[in-house]
């Protein structure tokens, strides 16, 4: 009788122990896989605060450009290499469609830094805004137009134009004044060509098109697009002809440019990184780069426009804004009857931002 209320005593403790063995190896299991449910958890809330990290380095930058022309290859090749967002640089790029509505859109913060021809930054000074743009950077060294016939003239010289009419730029704008200025180089008074000024920035290809005028300055791909469709034939190009001069350039308000130094300076070091691209490279390769700012340009017209502007000597190899180049802008705008008193270079230039991007 003793051995086996002993017998049944022990059973019970088998069971006893089996069934806390169960429980503590059940709650083990649980504990494990809440901790690595946990874990995960962590894992995944690091994950989406290092992306909103990531994310909150980049600063967002809006850019108002001029036109959208493969004549700026080079802030192209910045945008697509990603080299805005190496330095921090969240950029939203927008076209004004003239330098008038550009500086508009700065003066009045809708945009950060607008790119356009400087001679709006000194129209600006000389009204006597209170926060006037200054340029911190110069892209193009030449004109990007040219000269469209509605002939082919294998011998063109500017002393043709004398008496024809031409479809020129907006009065005050640089595509005019460059244009004014070579005639001028060339022994000719603007006044003795018929020069159309009436039609509205990139409405003159259409017009021409349509038959208006003998000859139209044209910026590409226009003037590429007129030879394709057999209405008219570059016979000269206002880049080669006017020689070196402060076509474009960067400029923001001097209040942003107190406020954010850092952010112009790694916006400059973008630019300056795109430049590089570009003079290091072939035509086709630009061409390939920037392809995606023109879907609506096919691969071959799109290599023939760059290396239009690559032949002739179109980009600087650095950003800076040499005083001699801010000089001879006014000396344009003078001779355009534009300007009747010169502003002073340190007040709308300054070239501490293009210098430090050269140096890296």
């Amino acid at each position: 009788m003793k051995r086996k209320l002993i017998s049944l005593f022990g059973a019970c403790l088998m069971l006893t122990a089996a069934l806390v063995t169960g429980v503590s190896a059940e709650e083990k299991t649980t504990k494990e896989e809440a901790a690595k449910e946990e874990t995960v958890k962590e894992e995944s809330v690091k994950e989406d605060t290092a992306t909103e990290d990531a994310a909150g380095e980049l600063q967002k930058v809006t850019l108002n450009e001029v036109a959208h022309s493969i004549f700026y290859a080079p802030q192209y090749a910045a945008i697509e290499l990603g080299y805005f967002e190496e330095e921090g640089i969240d950029l939203e790029l927008v076209t004004g469609f003239g330098a008038d509505k550009v500086m508009t859109a700065l003066i009045s913060k809708e945009a950060d830094i607008g790119f356009m021809g400087s001679e709006a930054s000194i129209y600006t000074y000389s009204g006597g805004a209170a926060d006037a743009p200054v340029n911190f950077a110069q892209l193009t060294q030449r004109a990007g137009n040219f000269l469209v016939a509605r002939e082919e003239l294998s011998d063109f010289a500017w002393k043709d134009l004398i008496g024809r009419e031409v479809l020129g730029g907006r009065k005050g704008g640089m595509p005019e004044m460059v244009f004014e200025y070579i005639l001028r180089q060339n022994g000719i008074d603007p006044s003795e060509v018929d020069i159309d000024q009436s039609i509205d920035f990139g409405s003159t290809a259409a017009a021409f098109s349509g038959g208006k005028g003998e000859f139209t300055v044209e910026f590409e791909p226009s003037a590429t697009t007129l030879e394709q469709e057999g209405v008219g034939y570059v016979v000269a190009s206002l880049g080669i002809d006017s020689g070196y001069v402060p076509y474009t350039a960067y400029c923001t308000r001097s209040g942003y440019l107190e406020e954010h130094p850092e952010l112009i300076q790694g916006f400059t070091n973008a630019l300056q990184k795109g430049m590089d691209y570009v003079n290091a490279h072939t035509p086709e390769e630009i061409a390939e780069v920037i392809a995606p700012q023109f879907k609506e340009t096919d691969f071959d017209t799109l290599t023939t426009i760059v290396t239009r502007y690559y032949e002739q000597d179109t980009w600087k190899e650095n950003l800076i804004f040499e005083q001699e180049s801010f000089e001879l802008l006014q000396d344009i705008l003078v001779e355009a009857g534009e300007l009747e008193e010169r502003v002073p270079y340190e007040a709308l230039v300054t070239t501490e931002f293009a210098k430090k991007a050269a140096e890296k």
